[in-house]
């Protein structure tokens, strides 16, 4: 009789001891759960973020673009007057060129500032990936934990 009282006694302490623990894996698969659902949420502020700091910059390039061929126009019309003894428009000129070196300086730092925030861009969208795979994951495991297997 003893003997049957303290297998008993053992089983339901092992049974305890296994629910208990199932219900600290399903808190920590929910908490799990939470945390990455907060990282995609960061990520997808992020991704947004960099697309506008991209769209920014291309304008900001295209817009240097612009600047330089009108520049270009400029140069030319008063490099011709330049020629015809316009001493006013040789000064011009020169500031012309000064004016486009400092465009084209500015399309290549914008160039490069597109080249930095695609690449963040990129790595945000693998993030979020990987966030959303992480979630279905802690979502199939508190599934599992709740159903006992």
């Amino acid at each position: 009789m003893r003997r049957f009282l303290t297998h008993l006694l053992a089983l339901a302490v092992l049974g305890l001891g296994t629910a208990a623990f199932a219900q600290t894996d399903l808190q920590k698969d929910k908490k799990d759960a939470r945390q990455d659902r907060r990282d995609l949420n960061k990520d997808r502020k992020d991704i947004n973020q960099d697309q506008r700091d991209v769209n920014k910059d291309r304008a900001d390039r295209n817009k240097d673009a612009r600047d330089i061929k009108h520049d270009e126009a400029q140069l030319d019309r008063a490099q011709k007057a330049c020629k015809n003894g316009n001493k006013q428009a040789c000064e011009k000129a020169e500031k012309i060129k000064s004016d486009m070196a400092k465009d084209k300086k500015d399309v290549g730092k914008d160039q490069k500032d597109i080249n930095h925030d695609k690449k963040d861009l990129n790595n945000d969208r693998k993030d979020a990936h990987n966030d959303k795979k992480d979630l279905r994951h802690d979502r199939r495991d508190i599934r599992r934990d709740k159903r006992g297997k």
